[in-house]
């Protein structure tokens, strides 16, 4: 049996903070029902990191689909027919979707499925079928460049969206973000690394939009916690021009107690090689990363044991593919989750908080939620925060090395 999903009431000694999560196993706003959930991580192999654009539509936009017979409609916006892992991902989503509704116990709500083909145009089309059908809000779209066409029609209706994009930019105003942000993986990791007395942080970063996310949110963490930066590079991924950066890094670990590095397997694997020839003493120092390091190309890495990244319990995500496979056939992709959670939050909101159940003062909840991947709450500009775990790098795969947090408190 899965444990109940319920909303957390705000907490009465606190200052109100603007977010929002979900968390597993406790009151939900004053005594809501359970639901089945738990909650994962987002995959690198998919298009959804800030600055990508997403594939081209790989055929006609599919039939829309009305799923339950609640009061309460629910749009749900995926790239139905888009080319590659695309559509692949938004099958996978929309089945967990599905997956949710059917495993909360009598929802009072409907899923408008709409394809949006993964383009602006079809995500601006679909989100005007779904309020013209009575959506009261809406769920996705998947990629960055479709959300504001989306919210453009919320907006207008005056309704809200639950988006899946990582490109924390196209948050704000109504337009929320449940997804997995760069920049939780890094307050995380350097959180942690703080408390266990470090100090003196190097960092080797990718020069993309990946790496200047992560980039600014690890000198902001770096300086809340008290700690300085003593050295900061970045690289592209010729191996030629990567050398100089490298070197300048592998000088400066003598300073150094902590080395962080945010990429994914096969590109970490390419810079700690360089780092390697470079004389680099990656012993010396503590290896830090975010949760793309979340990888076999990482955990069969020989110099990259022992290092520490911030990712969700991956006992959370374990769980649900377990059910999805005995209820599908077939494994989810890790997007997945982002669309059960938010079927599973939007359920549980609309039976417990009455006409104002989506309302920003109920969506910005400061105590939180937890999904399937744990804690998360949204935060007044639309973006997330979440409770994650600290994990090791072994032969063997990740192991927990600090627990996600239970509140946020």
């Amino acid at each position: 049996m899965v444990a109940p999903l319920q909303l957390l009431p705000p907490r009465r000694a606190a200052t109100r903070r603007t977010a929002l999560g979900l968390v597993l196993g406790t009151p939900l706003l004053a005594g809501c029902a359970s639901v089945q959930s738990t909650f994962s991580q987002i995959t690198s192999s998919l298009p959804s990191f800030p600055g990508q654009s997403g594939p081209q539509p790989g055929g006609p936009p599919q039939q829309p689909t009305a799923v339950g017979t609640g009061s309460v409609r629910v749009a749900v916006i995926l790239p139905l027919s888009a080319q590659g892992n695309a559509g692949v991902a938004a099958q996978s989503m929309k089945n967990a979707a599905e997956m949710a509704l059917a495993e909360f116990q009598n929802p009072n709500i409907q899923l408008l499925i709409k394809d949006d083909a993964g383009t602006p145009q079809g995500s601006q089309q679909s989100a005007q079928q779904a309020v013209d059908e009575g959506a009261e809000i809406i769920l996705g779209p998947l990629f960055a460049l479709s959300v504001p066409a989306a919210a453009q029609v919320a907006r207008n209706r005056g309704i809200s969206v639950i988006a899946f994009s990582t490109d924390s930019t196209v948050a704000g105003r109504g337009v929320y973000l449940l997804s997995f942000l760069p920049e939780s993986d890094v307050n995380r990791i350097i959180d942690y690394a703080s408390s266990t007395g470090k100090r003196s942080f190097a960092a080797l970063l990718p020069d993309n939009a990946y790496g200047s996310v992560v980039e600014v949110a690890f000198q902001q963490a770096v300086s809340r916690r008290g700690g300085r930066v003593a050295a900061f590079q970045k690289y592209t991924p010729d191996r030629n021009q990567m050398q100089a950066p490298v070197q300048a890094i592998a000088q400066a670990l003598g300073t150094s107690d902590s080395l962080f590095l945010a990429d994914d397997g096969d590109s970490l694997t390419a810079v700690v090689e360089t780092l390697t020839a470079a004389h680099a003493n990656l012993r010396a120092v503590q290896l830090l990363g975010t949760g793309l390091w979340d990888s076999p190309r990482v955990f069969s890495n020989a110099a990259l044991q022992g290092g520490l990244y911030a990712a969700p319990d991956p006992a959370g995500f374990r769980a649900f593919a377990g059910r999805y496979r005995t209820r599908y056939g077939q494994e989810p992709v890790r997007t997945a989750t982002l669309a059960y959670d938010a079927v599973a939050l939007i359920a549980a909101l609309a039976r417990t908080q009455g006409p104002q159940r989506f309302a920003t003062d109920v969506l910005t909840n400061s105590s939180g939620f937890a999904g399937i991947d744990g804690l998360f709450r949204f935060r007044v500009d639309g973006t997330n925060e979440r409770g994650l775990a600290v994990m090791r790098v072994t032969s063997s795969g990740g192991q927990i090395a600090a627990a996600a947090p239970k509140t946020f408190a």
